[in-house]
């Protein structure tokens, strides 16, 4: 079956079958377009050699609209990915691949995603080495899930860790937050606004990396605050240290048609996902210095010092707010935001 054929069809049962359809499938989409030596033995496993310290990290992915303001959910898999294992301190190296789809999908838009997928992970400098398909009947998924598994090797000198944030640290964001949850939402919302919000999902490991070069251990914890949001980051620092965390509403970097988004929508942008900035808890003798350093690169020019982590034992989190008020963020209960990320 020829590709152009393929396009103009859509993923129907015999996809996932098992037989001819599926050959066809995976050898014009998938070996096609992820063609490198690990895949191209057609083999349901990958053997690698590594001789160090290595990070795994796995997610699935699961968002309405499929295609959105920034980006889709093939470059959403790859970039969460990779910035998970980016955050364990770690150099991603490769992922692995398995689609769920829904009966019906069309070709076109699944040919689409698998090639943002490549470009998403030569981006990131990953390769993708193994993976799987199945087709689901129609209504029995929603169109497309994706689920990914990244290896790498950790930095050399990276000692990333709960129990290694104490008193004094400082808490840095590399970028503005609730981006990607608004542009999903808007999107979906159907709201239009001056200035479209579109979606921050990008691959943070290179910044890592520059960070653990630079500054080593003195980079006691890194974390990706997709869902959940910067609050769901903070209030699981705050549990799981026993301590209270300060944060400060003026030094939070918030763009100003998110900031209406979100009051449109009654959501507090704390609690909003994100997929392209990352929280550092740092040494406090570095805090200007990471700052300066992520500021060089696009993906951090907005990177700010937020707060700081209290000598109370007090497992809160706690904003100062605009006006020089305090409030207690808590933590997400339920859900905010349905399927974003």
């Amino acid at each position: 079956m020829s590709e152009s054929k393929l396009e103009r069809s859509t993923i129907n049962l015999g996809h996932g079958s098992g037989g001819t359809m599926t050959r066809e499938l995976l050898d014009e989409v998938i070996f096609k377009t992820f063609n490198n030596p690990y895949l191209n033995t057609k083999h349901d496993g990958a053997i690698l050699e590594i001789n160090s310290k290595i990070a795994v990290s796995t997610d699935s992915f699961v968002v309405n609209p499929i295609f959105f303001k920034g980006a889709n959910i093939g470059e959403l898999a790859v970039h969460g990915t990779v910035n998970d294992v980016a955050m364990c301190g770690a150099i991603p190296q490769y992922l692995s691949l398995a689609f769920i789809v829904e009966e019906g999908l069309s070709m076109d838009d699944f040919i689409k995603i698998v090639r943002s997928i490549k470009l998403a992970a030569n981006d990131s400098g990953v390769q993708v080495i193994t993976g799987d398909t199945k087709v689901v009947e129609r209504g029995k998924g929603d169109k497309i899930f994706i689920n990914t598994t990244g290896i790498g090797k950790v930095h050399p000198k990276a000692n990333i860790s709960m129990d290694r944030v104490k008193v004094g640290d400082k808490i840095i964001v590399s970028g503005p937050i609730a981006q990607h949850g608004m542009a999903i939402m808007t999107q979906r919302e159907g709201l239009e606004f001056e200035s479209d919000i579109i979606s921050d999902s990008t691959n943070l490991n290179y910044l890592v990396k520059d960070l653990l070069d630079g500054f080593g251990e003195q980079i006691h914890l890194l974390r990706d605050p997709t869902r959940g949001g910067v609050s769901g980051v903070l209030t699981e620092i705050a549990m799981d240290t026993n301590k209270e965390v300060h944060i400060y509403e003026k030094d939070i970097p918030l763009e100003k048609q998110v900031a209406a988004a979100c009051e449109i929508l009654g959501l507090d942008p704390l609690y909003v996902a994100n997929e392209g900035l990352f929280i550092a808890i740092v040494d406090p003798e570095i805090e200007q210095h990471v700052v300066t350093l992520l500021r060089k690169s696009d993906k951090g020019r907005q990177a700010r010092c937020i707060g700081e982590v209290s000598s109370k034992e007090s497992p809160k989190v706690v904003l100062h707010s605009l006006i020089g008020g305090k409030r207690i963020v808590s933590p997400l209960i339920g859900e905010q935001l349905p399927r974003i990320c």
